[in-house]
């Protein structure tokens, strides 16, 4: 699936690691799911926005593929559901 502004819920693992972080956070322009976010599956991963693009590339995610706003509204835009995702590293 594919959203607009997503809400987001940290994952345990990542709430282990940062137990500052919200529970719960709507989406919107300070959500760290960023402007949209591609749902893998029925993984709890996805590729999605980033309100903080000084950090993509670095490993700092919770097995998510980040990218720039801008560079995800328009992936989302022509990717299809259901569309193979291959990750190279």
């Amino acid at each position: 699936m594919k959203r607009a502004w997503p809400d987001w819920t940290p994952p345990p693992q990542m709430l282990k690691r940062r137990p500052d972080l919200p529970r719960h956070m709507a989406g919107g322009i300070d959500n760290p799911l960023g402007a949209r976010a591609i749902y893998l599956g029925s993984s709890m991963y996805r590729i999605h926005g980033s309100n903080e693009p000084d950090t993509i590339g670095a490993a700092v995610s919770s097995g998510c593929i980040r990218m720039t706003n801008r560079d995800v509204v328009d992936l989302a835009d022509w990717v299809k559901i259901g569309t193979k995702v291959v990750v190279l590293r």
